[in-house]
């Protein structure tokens, strides 16, 4: 009798590491071992499964269609199997939680209040992780995540925040510098530009019946962040979604350039989202309950 060969669990689970940070490097020191064991045990399950699952550049490392097909369907069975064996080891088990949020709400508004949460429950473990990604997409590799949906996914369980706010701010001397007449910006006004919210300044006059100066320059920057360091250090006006900016208006590196009224409502919301598998996990559970009470309808 013939001994059908098996696939190696631990392949599995350095792909699934690589995977969903898409990078060995990263993945050598999550796995605790060189970024070439991480490479040579890859390129082993490409051959056994004799497909490609990554593609290879100097600069990037990026999933084939059929590696990110394994990835989702292989992932969540590795987690089954760590909480298995995490049930049967000695001394109090550990829930552990990724989360996925987008990167200004997350260093702006979720992280500095998660500590509310684990000084509650200090044998839950959470696991931020931050990334840009397609606003309705809930990334396959965490348990839940805070994206915005035009309306609530129908695929996964989910639970509504609040909607998208942003208010036009810039720096305290641009404030000084604005001239408005006659509801039309009459002084100079750069636009800075989140790159995924193109036409939000164009919303944000339609709106408010403001004219924006015909043939005003622009900035275009790809995240939230840079777009409210810049109008920090005055370089024009930016569109930074509130509550989440608080800090910054807390402080004043950032001013409201017109009244609260003047802020734009947008047409999606955030959403708290939740892996299936997992929506009936007491930690889960927990986590969700605490942010649906500390940031719901701020």
């Amino acid at each position: 009798m013939v001994a059908t060969p098996t696939t190696s669990l631990r392949g599995l689970r350095t792909f699934c590491v690589a995977a969903r940070y898409e990078n060995f490097s990263t993945a050598s020191e999550v796995l605790f071992i060189t970024p070439s064991a991480v490479s040579h045990q890859v390129k082993s399950l490409e051959q056994e499964l004799g497909e490609q699952l990554f593609v290879r550049s100097k600069r990037d490392l990026k999933l084939t269609d059929t590696g990110r097909t394994l990835y989702e369907e292989v992932s969540p069975l590795i987690d089954q199997l760590n909480a298995i064996v995490a049930r049967h080891k000695k001394g109090a088990a550990r829930a552990t939680i990724r989360i996925s949020v987008q990167p200004f709400f997350a260093s702006e508004y979720f992280v500095p209040r998660l500590s509310e949460f684990t000084e509650q429950h200090p044998d839950i473990d959470i696991q931020v992780g931050t990334s840009d990604e397609s606003a309705e997409k809930h990334p396959p590799d965490a348990d839940l995540s805070v994206r915005l949906f035009k309306s609530a996914p129908q695929d996964m369980p989910s639970r509504l925040l609040f909607p998208l706010r942003m208010a036009p701010a810039g720096s305290p001397d641009f404030l000084k510098r604005l001239k408005i007449r006659n509801n039309e910006i009459v002084s100079d006004f750069p636009m800075i530009v989140h790159e995924s919210l193109r036409n939000a300044w164009k919303q944000w006059s339609e709106a408010t019946g403001i004219h924006l100066p015909e043939g005003g320059k622009s900035i275009r920057l790809d995240s939230m962040i840079a777009v409210v360091r810049a109008a920090q250090r005055g370089l024009g006006a930016a569109l930074v979604p509130v509550p989440i900016g608080k800090l910054w208006f807390d402080e004043g590196s950032v001013v409201a350039l017109f009244d609260k009224d003047k802020e734009l409502v947008a047409d999606v919301s955030y959403y708290l989202v939740c892996r299936k598998d997992r929506a009936k996990d007491p930690s889960i559970m927990l986590l969700q309950d605490w942010i649906v009470q500390t940031f719901k309808d701020h």
